[in-house]
């Protein structure tokens, strides 16, 4: 087994090709171990065959664990489905037989997951996708989406209710699948492919375009200054911030709690706004850009984010110790839509939705940049796995975030003399292969890309934390009343973008 670190690259060569029996006895060994998981697997085509790549992340060892297997394409096109044992690894395989029609023989959901232009199945569209269902009288199906009359993007639900109760929820996304992996190989320059991650998902930013910059950087043998990394840190958390306090306000609207929702949507905006001071950019789109920066954290900027932090910080202690107390608030997000933590196991979750049910996965803490070698960061957890659940972790997550940003802001003295340009032109490895984990406000994105004989992409994978947290947004639903679903949903806040890439 190879194992490499985060951000790393290597030959591809050196990825040892098993035979599937092989390859399947080791997976079932290895995510045996509650402390890895799967972080990406995919196939891509290497020549006429399918090359397989599964990168398990080793949260105890703080490495990637990478294993390949090879389908020939004059072999049967199946193989046995790892789902049965390992229900996490459910998406994945879904995915790739949509992509490539492999069969995964006793595979529980085989069903298509984004419905890409060059799926292998043309003739299947996205009104006929096999929804499950139950005959009874007694019971009936509500469906919800694609067409939604909030701002968010299309998906659609359907529920099998016994009157007001859910029994199940199913939900199928793919109706915007943009092809955004195929553009990264598409797209030749740099520049445009930084532009490119900065619009894999409008809400993470920062989260998508660190992960891929990582990758070029890695593939190009660049090395960055520590200066570089903690800024990048920086942008990261404030962006963390930033959409946990919306999110915050959000459930607020779905509480009836208008006072709430003002307040936090208004310091919100603070934080928003001190990124576009940064970076001319809301949301911190041209900031985060291959082995360099034209927009370097400086004094000036210290010092007013230290008065951004200080106001923000005051407000937001008051309207959460006023809000968190509320009766009405914990009466209506108490013991609803819990996942336990045997089944955020299960399901593979990442991120706020794996912390939400006492599970410690965090980047950050167990596959950490420099940033984050330097000034470490601890994970917070909570164990009901309930709205509430949801709702208290992103208040502490954002405390925590504030604490980080003040501990380097008094630690670490920031050079505009250490600055240096981005790079555009850098020139790839041939025949290598890189990945990048990184802890994005919604959990663990994951970049892998490898290239060719002449160091160009030759693939591009992205895999936002939404593809492993969706299953537990349906689960979250089942023997609660339907009118619970606005508040499980934006509790989660999952992307759909962000999945139908």
């Amino acid at each position: 087994m190879l194992r490499i670190k985060n951000s790393q690259s290597v030959d591809i060569n050196k990825i040892k090709i098993l035979k599937y029996p092989e390859f399947f006895d080791i997976v079932l060994q290895l995510l045996s171990d509650k402390q890895r998981h799967c972080t990406s697997y995919f196939a891509y085509k290497k020549h006429t065959d399918l090359h397989f790549i599964m990168a398990i992340a080793d949260d105890k060892e703080h490495d990637i664990i990478l294993l390949s297997h090879l389908l020939k394409a004059d072999e049967k096109q199946e193989l046995a489905s790892l789902t049965k044992q390992i229900l996490a690894l459910h998406i994945f395989e879904r995915e790739i037989h949509e992509n490539f029609g492999i069969e995964f023989k006793n595979h529980p959901w085989q069903k298509p997951v984004r419905f890409a232009h060059n799926r292998a199945n043309t003739k299947m569209q996205i009104n006929d996708y096999p929804f499950y269902s139950i005959k009874s009288e007694e019971l009936h199906e509500v469906g919800v989406g694609p067409i939604h009359a909030g701002i968010i993007e299309p998906g659609h639900f359907r529920f099998i209710c016994n009157g007001e109760n859910v029994l199940h929820l199913e939900i199928q996304l793919g109706w915007q699948h943009r092809g955004v992996e195929q553009l990264f190989i598409n797209k030749k320059n740099n520049l445009q492919r930084s532009l490119l991650s900065e619009n894999i998902a409008g809400d993470t930013v920062i989260g998508h375009s660190l992960a891929f910059v990582r990758n070029i950087e890695a593939l190009s043998d660049v090395s960055v200054p520590e200066q570089l990394e903690i800024e990048r840190s920086l942008a990261l958390e404030l962006e963390r911030i930033a959409i946990h306090t919306g999110d915050i306000g959000a459930l607020c609207v779905d509480a009836a709690y208008h006072l709430g929702a003002n307040v936090f949507g208004i310091l919100r905006t603070g934080i928003i706004n001190f990124t576009q001071a940064w970076c001319g950019n809301r949301f911190g789109k041209s900031l985060i850009r291959p082995a360099g920066s034209y927009l370097p954290f400086t004094e000036e900027l210290k010092t007013e984010l230290l008065s951004v932090l200080t106001k923000f910080e005051k407000q937001f202690e008051e309207m959460a110790d006023l809000t968190y107390r509320l009766p009405s608030i914990q009466n209506r997000f108490d013991y609803v839509g819990t996942v336990t933590q045997k089944q955020a196991e299960l399901l593979g979750t990442v991120g706020l939705s794996a912390r939400m049910s006492g599970i410690e996965r965090d980047v950050r803490v167990s596959h950490p940049n420099i940033a984050f070698q330097k000034f470490p960061i601890e994970s917070i957890c909570v164990k009901k796995g309930d709205v509430f659940a949801r709702f208290l972790l992103k208040k502490k997550e954002i405390r925590k975030s504030i604490a980080w940003i003040r501990n380097v802001l008094a630690n670490y003295n920031f050079d505009i003399q250490n600055s240096k340009s981005p790079q555009y032109n850098l020139q790839l490895k041939p025949n290598s292969f890189a990945i990048s984990l990184n802890e994005a406000w919604r959990g663990e994105v994951c970049h892998c890309a490898i290239t060719d004989s002449s160091g160009n992409l030759l693939h591009y994978k992205i895999k936002d934390p939404s593809m492993h947290n969706w299953k537990a947004l349906e689960l979250s639903l089942r023997n609660v009343e339907i009118s619970d679903f606005p508040i499980n949903n934006k509790s989660y806040n999952l992307s759909y973008c962000g999945n139908d890439l």
